[in-house]
């Protein structure tokens, strides 16, 4: 069944990230003797002529602020870090020479920057001491989305194209077959969220994001966009599967990044799902592209009635908001009915929105952030119009999951919303009051990158990472 088919001042400061774990971010092959000769010129003044540290930070250390991938630390380097007295260097110093300067710094380290770090067994935040869990996940592939049927069984998406289940804590070593096949899973593609029917204990659908192709998914030049579908599992088996978005090869585009993508009901039993602007930035503001979205449609794929753009010629009726970069968060306050959504920015700019009807949420007409390759991507960061949000972080801190806490088992945290950062490799609790943010507590940092967050029936934080891949399970350290 296909029910919906659509047509500073600039001082002598260097603040370094190194290097992550995964894929093809190795460290620079690069010429650290001479990247030593640079260092003394441009650096030493302040860091130390050993990286000890001066009127700057030491470089000699295994906690990096400003996170650890490759791509994040010359971005730094050459770019700076807004709101910091972090220099850009773009202009004094070649893309060479940064090579050559972070290879030297990267040799020095005592501790090699590669090394995977060891998961806490306590984390001591300001309202409680917590206990850490790594849930067993052998042979686990990159896990992306969580839901839990109950306390002892929760299913997980794997980014290679894999649904595996989770019981009493440890990984279903049975796959679930049948799955469709999906196009390049890696990095922002592949499989990405599941979500299960408010009505999942009677019907049994599960809904997935995932890249799709009709061409061969191993051309790099393959059509492809994200595609929803939604199916049954039985015996280990993927069945009863039915597309409920699907866009024609007239819109769909080659070597896309940013498919999005999350999933979530809300309490009328609407289900939303975001796509990013897929390498796009200018799709994002016109009703008749699909990328740069986030769309409202019933379970089965019909297109409710009230949505904001039903009846509009060449318009895609599905489209909830616009002007959307890549929602990765999104979650609803089960209190006020509140939406709220994640906006992975640029090279800063990171949003935090409330979501409207209609609403339009200016990228890449206003941004807070600048292009990766730090060219301006607007001039502007407001217009009548366009939405602004609720909160930004600048520097980027590569946001991604969001979850709202009901205060089951962490009382104090009720009305708290959580995000998880990629490139920061963190979990921070954002404090609200009302529809403001009045705080910010980072309580998990630097063991890998935060793809998802869950609180299961219980009200255990349940901590998806990438980079190494990892399930972690957090509880009050008074808590049964």
């Amino acid at each position: 069944m296909k029910s919906f088919q659509v047509p500073i001042q600039p001082t002598l400061i260097l603040i370094f990230v190194l290097v992550a774990f995964f894929g093809c971010q190795n460290e620079p092959v690069a010429d650290e003797h001479h990247g030593a000769e640079i260092y003394g010129m441009y650096c030493a003044g302040c860091h130390g002529s050993q990286l000890e540290g001066g009127s700057a930070t030491a470089l000699i250390k295994t906690d990096w602020k400003y996170g650890r991938a490759l791509n994040t630390m010359t971005k730094n380097v050459r770019f700076g870090i807004p709101g910091t007295e972090m220099a850009a260097w773009d202009e004094v110093l070649s893309l060479e020479e940064v090579n050559d300067v972070l290879a030297y710094i990267i040799q020095s380290q005592s501790v090699s920057p590669s090394e995977e770090r060891a998961i806490p067994d306590l984390l001591e935040t300001a309202l409680y001491d917590i206990t850490v869990e790594e849930l067993a996940t052998e042979n686990m592939g990159t896990p992306w989305g969580i839901e839990f049927v109950s306390d002892s069984l929760a299913l997980i998406s794997e980014r290679e194209g894999g649904l595996r289940w989770i019981v009493n804590g440890q990984l279903d070593p049975v796959p679930i077959s049948g799955l469709p096949e999906t196009y390049r899973p890696e990095s922002a593609r592949g499989y990405m969220d599941i979500a299960l029917d408010p009505d999942y204990l009677q019907n049994g659908w599960i809904y997935l994001a995932y890249t799709f192709t009709e061409d061969s998914i191993k051309t790099l030049d393959a059509l492809g966009m994200t595609e929803i579908v939604r199916g049954r599992i039985e015996d280990h088996r993927w069945i009863d599967m039915e597309v409920l978005f699907e866009a024609p090869d007239s819109l769909r585009i080659q070597q896309g990044n940013r498919f999005g993508s999350r999933l979530m009901f809300d309490q009328e039993g609407y289900l939303y799902f975001t796509i990013g602007d897929m390498h796009h930035a200018e799709h994002s503001q016109s009703l008749n592209h699909v990328s740069g979205k986030v769309y409202r449609i019933h379970p089965d794929g019909r297109i409710p009635e009230d949505n904001p753009f039903p009846d509009l010629e060449g318009v895609l009726a599905g489209i909830y908001s616009l002007g959307n970069r890549n929602v990765q968060g999104i979650v609803q306050d089960p209190i006020h009915g509140t939406i709220w959504m994640t906006e992975h920015g640029p090279m800063g700019g990171d949003e935090l929105n409330i979501l409207k009807k209609g609403a339009n949420y200016g990228w890449p007409v206003i941004t807070y952030g600048i292009d990766y390759s730090g060219d301006t991507v607007s001039q502007f960061v407001e217009r009548e119009g366009m939405e602004q949000p609720i909160t930004y972080w600048t520097p980027s801190i590569a946001v991604c999951p969001l979850e709202y806490c009901d205060g089951k088992l962490f009382p104090e945290w009720s009305g708290n919303l959580f995000v998880g950062a990629l490139a920061y490799e963190e979990v921070r609790r954002l404090i609200m009051d009302g529809q403001k943010v009045v705080d910010q507590e980072v309580i998990l940092k630097g063991v890998g990158r935060v793809r998802d967050i869950k609180f299961s029936p219980s009200g255990h934080m349940y901590v998806l990472l990438n980079g190494p891949n990892k399930i972690l399970r957090l509880k009050p350290v008074e808590a049964i």
